[in-house]
């Protein structure tokens, strides 16, 4: 009944501060926070990694079952189907770094994560309703994604450091190659990157093909770089605290 009764408040196109917006974020603070906070102070190390490791599959599994599902229902398209948007796409490979805890991996995610998927959650495009399927996949690999990250910051203290900035925007460039590259083989548009969506969205306020890509390539170092003041104050007050 509570998914029923909320009003939708559409901006731009995008559905926003629904009960179906604002339920799954405030699930993730409680969830996510007590999670983090028990692994923190009741786990040992060996079981905190193992713990992660769970997370990352369960977010990775999501979006394979998702997959596998819409293919067996014999909707699928490659054109516009296949896991390679963002989110999805580090939902696929987030194991590789739950498992390991590499930390040029996490170099990479830490931005891709905090500066990629807010704006999934903020402007949620879901593409279903609870209780769709679709709808918990989405959320799932969105809200998933932030509670890793901060589970990797706070329980195994992991920080980016200024290089870092740099290595996540170059392997953005590799991503943004590969995407090109199956886009022209398929004549698909993943990631935006041959045309705007058709529905409203923020590229809709960055010019038109290629204009909005050279914006957001430029726009994504002082992006970057502002995620990473936010660690470097922090960082900073802890050491004048001690």
């Amino acid at each position: 009944m509570l998914f029923q009764l909320f009003i939708p408040i559409e901006l731009g196109g995008v559905v926003m501060f629904s009960v179906q917006h604002i339920v799954p974020i405030l699930l993730c603070i409680i969830f996510g926070g007590l999670l983090i906070g028990l692994a923190k102070k009741k786990l040992n190390y060996n079981q905190q990694k193992t713990l992660f490791s769970y997370l990352g599959w369960l977010v990775c599994l999501s979006v394979i079952l998702f997959h596998v599902n819409l293919a067996l229902s014999g909707n699928y398209n490659l054109k516009g189907d296949l896991p390679l948007f963002l989110c999805s796409f580090m939902a696929l490979f987030i194991p590789v770094f739950t498992s390991t805890l590499k930390y040029w991996l996490f170099e990479i995610f830490v931005f891709w994560i905090i500066a990629g998927t807010s704006h999934g959650i903020i402007t949620p495009d879901v593409g279903g309703t609870y209780p769709d399927f679709e709808y918990f996949r989405y959320w799932i690999v969105h809200l998933g994604l932030y509670i890793i990250i901060f589970y990797a910051i706070i329980v195994f203290k992991m920080k980016p450091k200024l290089a870092s900035v740099f290595k996540a925007v170059v392997a953005i460039q590799f991503y943004i190659i590969l995407m090109a590259l199956i886009n022209y083989f398929l004549g698909a548009n993943y990631s935006y990157l041959n045309h705007k969506p058709v529905s409203a969205s923020v590229l809709d306020y960055l010019g038109e093909w290629p204009t909005y890509i050279i914006v957001i390539e430029l726009l994504m170092i002082p992006y970057f770089l502002l995620i990473y003041f936010f660690f470097y104050i922090i960082n900073k007050s802890r050491r004048q605290n001690y």
